[in-house]
């Protein structure tokens, strides 16, 4: 590839992600070169800062038609855009609980949290772009690999070790399965461009090779339902909830759950659902609908009951995700509705806003009490209303009650189930009855928050980046459930 060649690409398209990268090195270096024991926080609100210059660089792209460059292998388009603008403002609102962050134990690490956290947002962002095997690939792993370094930080922390140790093998064995089925699909089509692979798989018609490609399917999604954590394959989500440091978690919860729907989106509307049946009249996404119906209802099932059994507000929240993995697989029954991927999108926008507005609250309380069980909010409504308010704001959305963000990325995805001509009935009713049983384990927090009397009569103090991103995530858990498409009209975005 001659300068010219090089010189030639509309670099401008990669904007945020040259910022992510740049600020990551900024980071690192500085951190290098500063003394020990000086305070590293002040590296975190110049993460933040370009994180938010990422977040207007993209604002700047929202009009701009869609671009492919380095030879089919980058593209930014309206699904890259839409993600990405979750994948920012998810990981800007991390980035300021990670600098009110204070462990017990300390944590000597804080450099390195930082930019390995922007080193994971950079491969997220990169698969929301990604048109090839590889380059998908290597942003999951960029993902994956940070992601299990930051699980296990608190290095003097027994259960931030077993945390760690436990992701990066679940890990490693999601990250073989999925290459696995992905070299199926390349020995199949001889070719990683997912565009390329477009002609060659509407062309398939033996049985022998759409078998391989059936299986091809259930290995990548199998070995990405580690990554978003789905029932059987969620037994990691737990325990690496409750050991990682809270800003990890809150991180891997909503940041890294969203990417890996991005993965399994990009596939499926790429490679596999240009796949036809035997018969050839559709694609073996529809085959496969009955696989993931399954998957999903027992995924709300397992998610939901076992949490009615936790007292860690970190476990319960795990389960919680475990759950909501599942109403968002609910979405994914129904490929041949028109709708199908605005109310996914929609979704996984306002779970990351009231799920990181959750985490905020328990990181403080956590902080003051020096206690994650759910106890810990015991009277907290008489020690800051305005805490007890927003708890009770994120609590509500995540049961999916109206007036909230979340009932309506319930409501769209509970209407999904209806949309293919044969209704999945079922699978809306298992919905439905979940959703109850998570009112028992949701409201139980609120029973603490008013209705107990208070562990300590200590005042609950708001430090500026908490208060930030409670105040943030509130106005938008509200809007949201009020003027849901307000978000559509802001970015200016038609992802159907």
């Amino acid at each position: 590839m001659d300068m010219e060649t090089l010189l030639s690409y509309k670099w401008s398209v990669m904007t945020p992600e040259f910022i992510i990268l740049g600020t990551a090195l900024l980071l690192s270096i500085m951190d290098l070169f500063m003394k020990e024991g000086n305070s590293r926080k002040w590296l975190g609100w110049i993460g933040f800062a370009g994180i938010a210059g990422a977040i207007v660089s993209l604002a700047f792209m929202i009009g701009a038609k869609d671009t492919v460059i380095l030879y089919d292998t980058f593209v930014l388009d309206s699904f890259a855009k839409a993600f990405k603008f979750i994948l920012l403002l998810g990981a800007a609102l991390i980035f300021l609980l990670s600098i009110d962050y204070e462990p017990r134990e300390g944590l000597k690490e804080r450099g390195e949290f930082y930019y390995l956290l922007l080193a994971a947002l950079l491969g997220a962002m990169m698969m929301a772009s990604s048109r090839d095997l590889i380059t998908l690939f290597v942003g999951l792993e960029l993902l994956s690999i940070s992601s299990y370094i930051l699980a296990g930080l608190r290095k003097k922390n027994l259960k931030s070790n077993e945390s760690a140790l436990k992701y990066v093998i679940n890990g490693g064995i999601s990250t073989a399965i999925t290459l696995f089925g992905m070299s199926y699909i390349y020995g199949l089509t001889g070719t990683t461009s997912l565009t390329e692979m477009i002609p060659q798989l509407n062309a398939l018609t033996e049985s022998g090779y759409l078998y391989m490609a059936g299986i091809s399917f259930l290995l990548v999604f199998v070995g990405l339902s580690f990554k978003i954590a789905t029932v059987p394959f969620h037994m990691w989500a737990p325990d690496v909830y409750e050991g990682a440091p809270t800003p990890v978690t809150a991180f891997l919860s909503a940041v890294s759950k969203t990417a890996g729907f991005i993965i399994i989106l990009r596939l499926c509307l790429s490679v596999f659902g240009n796949i036809p049946d035997e018969d050839g009249m559709q694609s073996i996404l529809v085959v496969y609908q009955g696989f993931i119906a399954i998957l999903a209802a027992i995924t709300m099932i397992v998610g939901n009951t076992v949490a009615l059994r936790q007292k860690n507000i970190k476990r319960l929240l795990a389960y919680s995700s475990i759950a909501h993995a599942g109403y968002v697989l609910v979405g994914f029954v129904s490929f041949g509705g028109y709708f199908y991927f605005d109310a996914i999108w929609f979704y996984l926008l306002s779970y990351v806003i009231m799920n990181l507005g959750a985490f905020a609250i328990v990181q403080a309380v956590g902080r003051k009490t020096g206690t994650e069980d759910v106890t810990a909010f015991a009277g907290l409504y008489h020690r800051s209303p305005l805490a007890a308010i927003a708890v009770s704001i994120f609590i509500l959305s995540l049961a999916g009650l109206p007036g909230t963000a979340g009932f309506i990325g319930k409501i769209t995805i509970f209407m999904n189930a209806f949309t293919n001509s044969t209704p999945h009935i079922v699978l809306a009713s298992i919905m439905i009855a979940t959703t109850v049983v998570s009112y028992f384990y949701y409201f139980g927090i609120l029973t603490q928050v008013f209705f107990r009397k208070k562990e300590t009569e200590e005042p609950f103090k708001w430090s500026a980046p908490l208060l930030i991103v409670t105040v943030i995530c509130m106005i938008a858990t509200v809007l949201l459930g009020i003027f849901p498409g307000a978000a559509f009209d802001f970015l200016n975005l038609n992802i159907s």
